[in-house]
């Protein structure tokens, strides 16, 4: 298992948009994939866990994965949320 932690560094947080974009990304591995913030943790799989974790900016996210590419899932994602989503600000 490989933990990786950051921080949600876009203006609108971990919104609709963003986590549908971090969804997408995470269903390309075939590694388990959590998303976690304040003792909250959700399947980064499912849309519906990854907005209820409510992630604001400043947010401290941890990004779990376990798998036979749980490297490249955890970079990826890593580098995502690191990108501000791709959004422009």
């Amino acid at each position: 298992m490989i933990r990786r932690e950051t921080r949600i560094i876009n203006r609108l947080g971990l919104h609709a948009r963003a986590a549908a974009k971090l969804v997408r990304l995470a269903n390309e591995f075939h590694s388990d994939i959590c998303v976690l913030r304040a003792g909250q943790s959700a399947n980064a799989k499912t849309i519906m866990e990854v907005l209820m974790l409510g992630a604001a900016l400043n947010d401290k996210l941890a990004v779990e994965t376990e798998g036979d590419d749980e490297e490249s899932a955890a970079d990826s994602l890593i580098r995502l949320i690191e990108s501000r989503f791709e959004e422009l600000e």
